[in-house]
């Protein structure tokens, strides 16, 4: 199946939705190439950015239960490889 490279950008606003989301992360770990988070104390969110390589129905459906937790909200972006 033909694999595609993504960056889901992910925001936490709500902190409780932190242990759902990570294990959502650590079932799509076979697709995941690396991830990066970066807590923004001053406006209490936390900043996620999660490379992917995977069929784009993975992507999609992991960036789509991602954004279905509360307070969090997630984008994709896609290469062109």
């Amino acid at each position: 199946m033909e694999t595609r490279v993504a960056v889901i950008g992910i925001i936490v606003e709500d902190a409780e939705s932190v242990e759902a989301l990570n294990a959502l992360l650590h079932e799509y770990s076979d697709y995941i190439i690396g991830r990066m988070g970066v807590p923004y104390r001053a406006r209490n969110i936390n900043v996620i950015s999660v490379a992917v390589d995977a069929p784009a129905d993975i992507i999609s459906a992991l960036s789509g239960k991602i954004g279905n937790l509360n307070g969090v909200s997630a984008k994709m972006a896609y290469s062109n490889v």
